[in-house]
C-alpha cells in the first residue's frame, strides 16, 4: 500500500522549489501569511496524506490494522525527535488543553497543594488549574508579570513558598512572544521535588526543545500552529520515570494492554500499558495524524536547525525594524535567546494598522492590543518588506 505519509524525496529540495511544491498559494502573490502563530497552513503534502487516508477510509476494508495504529506509532516516533524524547513517553492527543489536563488531574495533587503559574497565560493554561482549584481545593496562584512580561526571577522565588507541587508555564508567550528559560527553570523544579509542566504550542516547530536538559516532566503540544499539521493532532510528553506512577483520568479503552488483542476485547484487564499510550483516550483522528507526520517529515528533510535559523533570521528582519521606529512600542525582547518566532508591537492605532495590513494582504493577528507577526522558515525576504512597507506608512 503506498503511504504519501512515509514517502521520501530522492533529492534535497532547494528551498525555493520546496516553497513552491509545498505552499503553492505563495507563487500567487496576492498573500503574505504572517500568522503561524495562530493557525499553520498545510503543505501539499500534508494535504495529499489526508487525501490518501480518506480515500481509504471511504472503502474501510482497504485499512489493515497494521496500516491505521502504524500511522500514530510514527506520529509518536517524529514528535519524539523534536524534543529529545522516547517514542515510548508520547502520548497523542487532539490539541494543547487536553495534554495539559492530564497533567492536571493525573498528578496526585491534594487540597492546599499549590501550582505556581506566570500570570496572563493562554487559557489552555489556566482552566484546568482554576478546575482542579474547585473541584479538589489545590491552590493556584499566578504570578505577576513585570513591564508585562512574565517574571521569571519571581516564578523562581515562588517555588520556595510553602506547599508548591508544580509550576506550569507557557514556552514562548502567546501575546508577547516572550520566551522562558525552560532550562533553568526546570533545574529549580528538580533540586525542590517539584513537577514543571510546559504548554509548547507557540514554541515548539520555532525553536529548539530539549525535554530532558530542561528536566521538563509533562509537555503538552499541539499541531496546528509551528508544526503545520491538521487540527486534531497533538501530543503530551510524560517523564518516563513518572509513567508507572501515575492514573490515567480518564480511562481510554485503548489505554490498556489487553486491547492490543482485538479478537479477546472482552477478557477485560485493567493493566495500564507501560508506556505514555496509557494516557491516549482513543478514538484518534488517524487521518490526522497522517497529515501530522508528512508535515514533520518534511521539517526532517529541511533539517531543524535551518527552520529554526529562517525563522529568527525572518522575524529579526520584523524587529529590527520595529525597533528604529518611534510610533511603534516593541513588546518582544530584542534578546533572541528569549523569543522565538513571534514579534509583537503596538502601533498608535492598533485597528487601523491591522486594516491597512488586511488590505495589502498580509495575514497576521492582533492580540491584546497589540499586532503579532509569525513567520516561517519558508518565508521569503521580499514578504517581510511587503509587511515593513505597510507599517513605514502608519
Amino acid at each position: 500500500m503506498t503511504d504519501p505519509t512515509t514517502a521520501r524525496h530522492t533529492r534535497r529540495q532547494s528551498l525555493e522549489e520546496l516553497r513552491a511544491t509545498e505552499f503553492p498559494w505563495t507563487l500567487r502573490g496576492d498573500v503574505v501569511y504572517l500568522n503561524h502563530a495562530s493557525t499553520g497552513p498545510l503543505p501539499w503534502r500534508a494535504v495529499r496524506a489526508l487525501n490518501h487516508f480518506d480515500r481509504l477510509r471511504s472503502e474501510p476494508w482497504r485499512i489493515s490494522v497494521d496500516y491505521q495504529f502504524g500511522v500514530l506509532a510514527r506520529a509518536r516516533e517524529l514528535l519524539a525527535q523534536c524534543i529529545g524524547a522516547g517514542p515510548d513517553e508520547i502520548a497523542l492527543m487532539v490539541n494543547t488543553t487536553y495534554g495539559i489536563n492530564v497533567a492536571a488531574w493525573t498528578l496526585p495533587l491534594r487540597a492546599g497543594d499549590v501550582v505556581v503559574a506566570p500570570d496572563r497565560e493562554f487559557p489552555a493554561n489556566v482552566y484546568p488549574w482554576l478546575a482542579l482549584e474547585r473541584e479538589k481545593g489545590v491552590v493556584y496562584r499566578r504570578i505577576p508579570c513585570r513591564a508585562g512580561l512574565a517574571d521569571e526571577e519571581a516564578l523562581l522565588s515562588a517555588l520556595d513558598w510553602p506547599g508548591v507541587r508544580v509550576l506550569s508555564v507557557s514556552w514562548v508567550s502567546f501575546e508577547t512572544g516572550y520566551r522562558l528559560d525552560l532550562e533553568r527553570l526546570g533545574a529549580a523544579c528538580r533540586e525542590r521535588g517539584i513537577w514543571f509542566v510546559v504548554d509548547a504550542i507557540q514554541g515548539l516547530g520555532a525553536a529548539p526543545l530539549d525535554v530532558r536538559r530542561c528536566n521538563v516532566d509533562f509537555l503538552a503540544c499541539g499541531g496546528q500552529k509551528w508544526l503545520l499539521a491538521p487540527w486534531g493532532t497533538g501530543f503530551v510528553y510524560v517523564r518516563r520515570e513518572l509513567i508507572d506512577h501515575l492514573t490515567p483520568v480518564p480511562v481510554g479503552w485503548m489505554a490498556v494492554r489487553a486491547a492490543l488483542d482485538f479478537a479477546k476485547l472482552c477478557d477485560y484487564d485493567l493493566s495500564y500499558h507501560p508506556d505514555a499510550r496509557r494516557f491516549e483516550v482513543i478514538t484518534l483522528p488517524f487521518q490526522e495524524f497522517a497529515g501530522l507526520n508528512a508535515a514533520l517529515e518534511m521539517f526532517a528533510e529541511v533539517g531543524w536547525d535551518r527552520v529554526h535559523d529562517l525563522i529568527a533570521e525572518r522575524s529579526g528582519q520584523v524587529l529590527d525594524f520595529v525597533q528604529r521606529r518611534r510610533d511603534l512600542q516593541l513588546i518582544t525582547p530584542v534578546d533572541p535567546d528569549r523569543r522565538a518566532g513571534i514579534v509583537s508591537f503596538r502601533p498608535r492605532d492598533p485597528e487601523a494598522t491591522s486594516r491597512r495590513l488586511a488590505e495589502a494582504g498580509v495575514v497576521h493577528s492582533v492580540r491584546e492590543g497589540a499586532i503579532r507577526i509569525a513567520p516561517h522558515f519558508y518565508t521569503t525576504e521580499g514578504e517581510i518588506d511587503r509587511l515593513l512597507t505597510v507599517l513605514a506608512v502608519s
